[in-house]
């Protein structure tokens, strides 16, 4: 069996996968199509001070498809209908009609990246480092301008160095008040 690539509408990826897994089951398909899959990654958010821990999908608005293809390329037609009359799903990743297989260093690297949701949680990504100029967007420090000094992924803060009254003054807020410059 090879993978393949389901486009489908935003946000519907695990409704997605929930339908074709439970229509394969009651179509009898399962020697046809294997695994079915929306790769997320655990990623802890604070805010307000509380830490939380949320599934963000890694590739949104797509679904992967574990399936056997006719000698040809095709879908077989009782998969293909299946497939297309589930509500959210586009269509494949491919060209001329038929679906694409994933290349095997892509599939490895999706499937690496669907079994280690299990593995600690991290910090979302701040998309910024230290010496990177930033402002403020929330609380008191709003419309501030900063140089970021030090990042606490453990707390979710970031210390950033503003000019108040002519002072450099270190101000430590949470990571998601402050944007790139």
């Amino acid at each position: 069996m090879d993978w393949y690539v389901l486009r489908v509408a935003a946000n519907k990826e695990d409704r997605v996968r929930e339908a074709l897994e439970r229509k394969m089951k009651i179509e009898q398909l399962e020697n046809f199509v294997g695994r079915v899959l929306v790769p997320t990654q655990r990623e802890k958010r604070i805010r307000g001070g509380a830490a939380r821990v949320y599934h963000r999908k890694l590739y949104p608005g797509y679904v992967f498809v574990e399936m056997a293809t006719d000698a040809d390329g095709r879908i077989p037609e009782n998969v293909w209908f299946v497939i297309k009359e589930t509500t959210g799903v586009g269509d494949f990743i491919g060209s001329g009609g038929k679906p694409s297989p994933m290349p095997l260093h892509d599939v490895e690297r999706m499937l690496a990246a669907a079994i280690r949701p299990e593995e600690t949680p991290t910090l979302a990504n701040l998309g910024f480092s230290k010496g990177d100029r930033v402002k403020v967007t929330e609380g008191p420090f709003e419309n501030f301008e900063g140089v970021v000094d030090e990042i606490n992924s453990q707390k979710g803060t970031v210390r950033v160095i503003v000019t108040i009254f002519g002072r450099a003054t270190p101000i430590e807020i949470e990571y998601w008040q402050v944007e790139m410059v």
